[in-house]
């Protein structure tokens, strides 16, 4: 992956100067704030980028996972640095990471669905659950100032455009 570079708050999602934003291989890095602005920001951040290949990976799950990733770490990291939202179009689709300050894992993002599964009371608990279920692959990996947490999705399929069909006209005896 890139280095990290440090990067104002006050940065907008800016495509490097090449490739293009269009092509496999770009990628954005942006700071957030670290308070929970930061979600509905990276969500919306998310959303654009993916807006701007012809086939992009399924953005609702996309923005979904992204909002997970974002959340866990306002919620369960120190506040000492800005997040880093990172997000790479790939041949194959997307991946999306979320940088933090703290170096200690995240909980298990390896675990296969069914284990641990979440107490259906309690408003807590289900991030990490949802992001094993609906990405392709994830994982997190230590980085300078302190981790990454990611995701890839695949290319969401080109759906062919619904056929229009005109009424058929009764063709009587005239």
């Amino acid at each position: 992956m890139h280095p990290i570079a440090a990067t104002p708050l006050a940065t907008p999602l800016a495509a490097p100067a090449s490739p293009p934003a269009a092509a496999p291989g770009a990628f954005w890095r942006t700071a957030l704030p670290h308070t929970p602005a930061a979600v509905p920001m990276a969500r919306g951040l998310v959303r654009t980028a993916l807006s701007d290949i012809a086939a992009p990976a399924d953005r609702d799950t996309a923005e979904l996972l992204t909002a997970e990733l974002v959340a866990n770490a306002v919620e369960h990291t120190p506040q000492a640095a800005p997040l880093e939202l990172v997000i790479e179009l790939l041949p194959t689709g997307c991946r999306v990471e979320v940088h933090d300050p703290d170096p200690a894992p995240p909980g298990d993002l390896s675990a296969s669905c069914s284990a641990d599964q979440p107490d259906p009371w309690q408003e807590h608990g289900r991030g990490l659950l949802l992001i094993r279920a609906l990405s392709q692959t994830c994982g997190h990996r230590p980085t300078a100032a302190g981790k990454a947490v990611w995701f890839t999705l695949p290319t969401a399929p080109v759906r062919p455009a619904p056929a229009t069909t005109t009424p058929a006209t009764a063709a009587g005896p005239g």
